[in-house]
């Protein structure tokens, strides 16, 4: 597979909705080791973008640096229509961040979490309080408002470290790893309060762990792998770089089965079972084929499933790694989406 590829069927088919996060060229070093070597993003607003790669692969660098933490060693970079090294403060106003380790201060309530960064945003009180009591009730919080943030469940200090970023309303989000160690039900939740917070126009930069989230989450999906993108796209994109899709046609009559082998090319045969594997990509467009040539021989299969790629394989082609990213305990790893019609 080619070290760099870039799935382009999809995008001309409409209009480019302005970029709320570009960049050219962006390179970190740090002494001799190379984290970013040129990347290139485009995140369209008010979509969630989400960066997978292995651990070390320079996910959070690309954050910090994007979010003005650290500078670049090189390349140019917008956020939210400001240039990154040129105009940072206007950036900071424009971008919200949750890291990796909770801000929030487990000493005082989730009440006066939020006041505080209320402040911080120099809110006036009257402000600061508005949105404090907008954002614990949007959040689940009402009730444990007042409680210290130490009592409170790695899923509720999640959520309140989101309310916490939504204090000064920024347009722009950067979530880096925002689930892991999350329960299941948790992590559920955080996805629901993204799907949100895209409907309510924000874009959304994700950095994760989970396979399964990027592909329940993000528009598009950027893999990155020793400093570079390896491969960027949708989910269905990406899935559609990897060898193994194929069409699954089951037959009960073997009159029916014996003209579809003649009628479709390149079948793999099971008499036994009656069934037919087809290579497919997945797209619509090879389905469509298979159907056609099916409907011209005057064939009805009596089952057609679709198995597609997902994103674990795509993990492995891209990356080389012999180890995915974190599971959840009841996902299979290499099991194919299938998709019966």
């Amino acid at each position: 597979m080619p070290s760099s590829v870039m799935p382009t069927s999809s995008r001309n088919s409409a209009p480019q909705r302005p970029a709320a996060v570009s960049a050219v060229g962006l390179r970190k070093s740090y002494g001799d080791k190379t984290v970013l070597d040129g990347i290139d993003l485009r995140i369209p607003a008010g979509s969630v973008f989400a960066l997978l790669g292995p651990n070390g692969a320079g996910k959070t660098t690309a954050v910090k640096i994007l979010s003005t933490l650290i500078s670049a060693d090189g390349g140019q970079a917008q956020v939210a229509g400001h240039d990154l090294a040129a105009d940072p403060q206007a950036v900071r106003a424009a971008i919200g961040v949750t890291g990796q380790f909770s801000a929030v201060d487990g000493l005082i309530t989730g009440e006066e979490n939020m006041l505080l960064m209320a402040d911080l945003h120099h809110l006036s009180r009257a402000e600061g309080r508005q949105a404090t009591t907008e954002l614990l009730e949007r959040f689940d919080l009402t009730e444990a408002a007042k409680k210290p943030a130490s009592t409170y469940s790695g899923g509720m200090k999640r959520r309140l470290d989101i309310a916490m970023t939504l204090v000064g309303n920024p347009r722009i989000i950067f979530l880096d790893e925002p689930t892991t160690g999350l329960d299941p039900r948790s992590r559920h939740n955080m996805w629901q309060i993204i799907r949100e917070l895209v409907t309510d126009g924000v874009t959304v930069f994700l950095t994760t762990q989970y396979l399964d989230e990027a592909d329940e989450l993000a528009d598009r999906i950027a893999v990155l792998n020793n400093g570079k993108i390896a491969a960027e796209g949708t989910a269905d994109e990406l899935k559609r770089l990897v060898p193994g899709g194929h069409v699954r046609l089951r037959f009960t009559d073997p009159a029916a089965y014996r003209s579809a082998t003649h009628a479709l090319d390149e079948t793999t045969r099971d008499d036994e079972s009656l069934t037919l594997q087809i290579p497919s990509n997945g797209s619509q467009r090879d389905l469509r084929t298979i159907l056609d040539r099916l409907d011209t021989a005057g064939i009805e299969a009596d089952e057609l499933t679709v198995h597609t790629p997902d994103l674990d394989d795509v993990f492995f082609a891209l990356t080389g790694s012999t180890t995915l990213p974190t599971q959840q305990p009841t996902q299979q790893p290499n099991q194919p989406k299938e998709t019966v019609r």
